[in-house]
């Protein structure tokens, strides 16, 4: 089975990026892959900030990038860049942590003008970390999700219609990467 390690940037979890997160992680599980969510909300903030490497909670969040197949990276936009939620969880993940997977960019902010915060802030450190394969992703505006009445979040059809297209495409890269991965592991078993 396919893994795929959802890292989730925001720093609460009322954030209407959940909304995102959970629409995305449940179509995806319904694919048959496997979700390791990986949660700055969730993680213990003295071992983020001060960087505890041998804390079991950053290295079963470290051990669920490494094992994963694709990576998504959710994050809310402040101030024309991803949260320093997200940047304290990158700056755990070793240099090449992102080599050799699909990366897939769900972003939402306040205003459409803050799109860009995704080429200009994470693509860059996505590829210091090795990351070659960084599709399009999703950037959504606040008002594309509400908060229901029991706690739960809707989505508009249009951002449930772009998330599809997004995801979908990961399944492709994904099925790609690997037959390209086993067919280089094949021929390399043959020399």
């Amino acid at each position: 089975m396919r893994r795929i390690a959802l890292i989730v940037g925001s720093p609460t979890h009322g954030s209407r990026l959940f909304g995102m997160t959970q629409y995305a992680a449940d179509h995806l599980a319904l694919s048959g892959f496997d979700i390791d969510l990986i949660s700055a909300a969730d993680l213990p903030a003295e071992d983020l900030l001060r960087a505890h490497f041998n804390s079991p909670e950053i290295q079963q969040a470290l051990a669920n990038v490494e094992q994963a197949d694709a990576v998504i990276i959710a994050s809310p936009v402040f101030k024309a860049s991803y949260s320093g939620a997200l940047k304290t969880v990158l700056d755990l993940i070793p240099q090449k942590g992102f080599q050799g997977k699909v990366v897939l960019p769900l972003f939402i902010g306040g205003t459409i003008a803050h799109l860009l915060a995704v080429d200009y802030a994470l693509k860059p450190v996505v590829s210091a970390l090795g990351g070659t394969n960084i599709l399009g992703g999703v950037f959504a505006v606040d008002q594309w999700i509400s908060r229901t009445e029991h706690g739960g979040f809707e989505l508009t059809e249009q951002l449930k219609d772009r998330l599809d297209t997004a995801l979908n495409e990961l399944k492709l890269e994904l099925e790609h990467y690997i037959s390209i991965s086993s067919n280089e592991r094949e021929e390399q078993a043959a020399v």
